[in-house]
């Protein structure tokens, strides 16, 4: 008899799960409607060449599985990284005059924080199988991962940095010089065609002294920074306080200051682009995502013009350094709302970051793509030619970093902006205030240039780290 029992109990029991399972289905399939569909706002950091490519993503999922479903997707809103931070933290703070929050948006870690701790971001776990997350590349998804280890921040694509050459500016200074591209695989080597470029650049007009170019630009010297720490073998943040007084610094800073104060590296509050499409630089360590805004013409200062080519080269490493380089990239955020919007925009994140999807997003761009099956298509295509030539060199050298390199993630802490501001502003400021006294005293007759460096560098160094720490 208690065996008969309890065998009618575990029945009963399996048969109120398995009507739960389906009653939950139902109202899954339920939240969403053909008929009256949900509307979906969605904000994203992709303007200028990139807002075409989003533009047509967008059209192609509401044409689709949108109108399948009942989702209509919106973009109310575009702006750059920094702009988009703004409005999300003043709505997030309910600041005068600040917008409703969208329903999706691009945000960066960071922004991320700010949302999560207010509780306004959806965990996205609950919406995925373990087999679902397993198909994203795990780095991606980790990233992802807040302070709280909860999924907010959805990878849809990623960059890295790599080095991008004029080849055609190059080629003539490497014919005369012997520098070759193999050579700019380190920072040491970097350095010393810089030079060699100073000098036979200032040696193509004898009647003007002093007047060499610039070689390299970095994009970020914070990534600079953190990246080189992490080749290096340490941290450049640590207890969310930037590592001054470590000798991976004093090695970094020998390789940015005495360059930029002799000309050799641009000093420049911008991104290397801007450089290339005049010819004020060869070369520059900057996003993959940067890739389309490189020219492929360059107009001198004479007014003069010409083709150029561009060799896309794997980040550079420090001498007897790991092969490090950084991850970068926004992911997708779903704010709280309705369950059918957020039930909705999670069939919108499945579908973007799809491989079909993913390809068609990364393959026009410099992104890389985030699920291990996209990835091995995009390694499948490595050898088959782009139509843009500066695709097809990226995507060779990212597909090469991908399998010999590591990925550096930069840690989410409290100030990290203000912290890369004040670091980039004032390491530009005393590189720039040296080099203005390095090019006037080494104007007057009979100074010897090592001997004015000497004079104009003498203290800079710890005055710097002094003013990081205790304010200017």
């Amino acid at each position: 008899m208690k065996r008969e029992k309890k065998g009618k109990f575990c029945i009963a029991f399996v048969c109120l799960l398995l009507f739960l399972l389906v009653l939950g289905g139902c109202q899954s399939k339920k939240l969403l409607d053909p008929n009256r569909p949900v509307t979906l706002t969605l904000w994203h950091n992709f303007g200028g060449q990139m807002r075409g490519t989003m533009d047509a993503i967008v059209d192609k999922f509401n044409a689709t599985v949108g109108a399948d479903e009942g989702i209509v997707l919106s973009v109310t809103s575009i702006s750059g990284s920094a702009d988009l931070h703004k409005k999300l933290t003043m709505a997030a703070n309910g600041d005068p005059g600040a917008p409703a929050l969208p329903d999706i948006s691009t945000v960066y870690p960071k922004t991320a924080l700010i949302l999560a701790e207010k509780g306004l971001l959806l965990e996205l776990d609950p919406f995925f199988t373990e087999e679902e997350i397993a198909a994203y590349i795990p780095r991606f998804i980790e990233e992802g991962r807040l302070t709280d280890k909860k999924l907010y921040v959805f990878p849809f694509a990623k960059s890295t940095e790599v080095l991008f050459v004029n080849k055609t500016i190059f080629n003539r200074f490497s014919q005369e010089c012997g520098i070759s591209l193999e050579s700019l695989a380190t920072f040491e080597g970097i350095l010393e065609a810089a030079e060699k470029y100073y000098e036979w650049t200032d040696k193509q007009t004898p009647e003007i002294a002093n007047d060499g170019k610039a070689f390299y630009v970095p994009d970020s010297l914070f990534n600079f920074a953190q990246v080189s720490f992490k080749q290096l073998g340490k941290d450049f943040i640590k207890d969310g306080r930037l590592q001054l007084s470590a000798p991976e610094f004093l090695r970094i800073w020998n390789c940015y200051y005495p360059s930029a104060v002799r000309g050799h590296i641009a000093i420049f509050n911008g991104y290397g682009s801007d450089l290339a499409k005049t010819g004020d630089i060869v070369c520059s360590t900057g996003s993959t995502a940067g890739v389309l805004f490189f020219s492929p013409t360059v107009t001198h200062e004479d007014n003069t013009s010409e083709p150029a080519e561009y060799a896309i080269l794997p980040y550079p490493v420090f001498e007897g350094g790991e092969k490090v380089a950084i991850q970068r990239g926004s992911g997708l955020c779903v704010m709280k709302s309705a369950p059918e919007k957020e039930y909705a925009a999670v069939v919108f994140l499945k579908w973007f970051t799809a491989a079909e999807q993913n390809l068609d997003f990364v393959s026009s761009t410099g992104y890389l793509p985030v699920t291990k099956e996209a990835y091995d298509i995009l390694m499948d295509k490595a050898t088959e030619t782009s139509n843009d030539p500066r695709i097809a060199a990226l995507r060779a050298t990212v597909i090469q970093m991908q399998k010999e390199y590591d990925f550096y993630i930069p840690p989410v802490v409290e100030g990290f902006d203000e912290m890369q501001k004040d670091f980039e502003e004032l390491l530009m400021a005393v590189a720039y205030s040296s080099k203005e006294k390095f090019q006037q005293q080494i104007q007057e007759q009979d100074q010897d240039p090592e001997a004015v460096f000497d004079n104009v560098s003498k203290g800079v160094y710890e005055q710097f780290i002094n003013d990081m720490i205790f304010g200017r």
